[in-house]
């Protein structure tokens, strides 16, 4: 390989349709973060790229650089499918939601080995994840789980030993962004309440590994109040919001 051609592990976070027959494609490498891709006439029905391109995909790419911003896809392998969740609505809910925590909260060239390994885990353990319908994908504890470990590896890990704004070691009461976690009673001004099962179960999904994240047992409060404390610190540190959490 020439030095503008390289090869690497890639999820697929999104795949657009262009032109007539290509595929616009946003990856996350394992090498390089995210990066964006053009795969030629991967639509065709003669396509040797097949359905190895759609979200979810784990993969290895050839991936050449060319003289704009997106690399050419020249060759694909298929590690792991994840079929099983791309055609379950429950897993596709919670998968998508994934995804575009990764998208949001890593730019271009924002390289990750954690966050690659960890969103493969994440696929992975999804796979096995028992449908939950009717109940709200962006409630799911594995996804929960999930986000609060890109917050923590993308340095907004929020701090819930104390209160972050006085360092009082009194109940928390309350989440606020601007202060970095908790606050107490005495702080709550401007911040979102959080019950203190909550605060505990939010403690346990950050503490506990993702294949645990089941298992932590929280109550409908508790997942609500862990989205809330997800929610808040992307408006505050990042200045979005997930279109698939909305939807969710």
């Amino acid at each position: 390989m020439d030095a503008r051609t390289w090869k690497t592990e890639a999820v697929v976070l999104r795949s657009i349709r262009f032109g007539e027959a290509d595929r616009v494609l946003h990856l996350f490498t394992l090498e390089r973060g995210r990066v964006g891709a053009i795969a030629k006439g991967a639509r065709k029905t003669t396509s040797r790229f097949g359905g190895r391109l759609e979200p979810f995909s784990h993969v290895e790419l050839v991936l050449r650089q060319g003289r704009g911003d997106l690399a050419l896809v020249t060759a694909v392998h298929l590690v792991r499918s994840h079929d099983a969740s791309r055609i379950d609505p429950y897993r596709m809910g919670v998968g998508h939601i994934g995804l575009e925590a990764v998208l949001k909260l890593f730019v271009e060239g924002d390289a990750s080995s954690r966050a690659f390994h960890g969103l493969a885990r994440f696929l992975d353990l999804l796979d096995d994840t028992a449908s939950a319908l009717p109940a709200r994908p962006a409630l799911d504890p594995l996804v929960l789980s999930f986000q609060l470990k890109l917050l923590w590896l993308s340095g907004y890990l929020p701090h819930l030993a104390g209160c972050s704004a006085c360092g009082s070691e009194a109940g928390l009461v309350g989440f606020s962004p601007a202060a970095g976690g908790g606050v107490c009673a005495a702080c709550e001004a401007g911040s979102r309440a959080i019950s203190p099962e909550g605060f505990a179960g939010i403690r346990a999904l950050l503490e506990r590994p993702l294949s645990e994240a089941q298992a932590v047992g929280l109550s409908e409060r508790g997942r609500r109040d862990a989205l809330a404390v997800v929610e808040s610190s992307y408006e505050y540190h990042g200045g979005f919001r997930l279109r698939t959490t909305a939807r969710a």
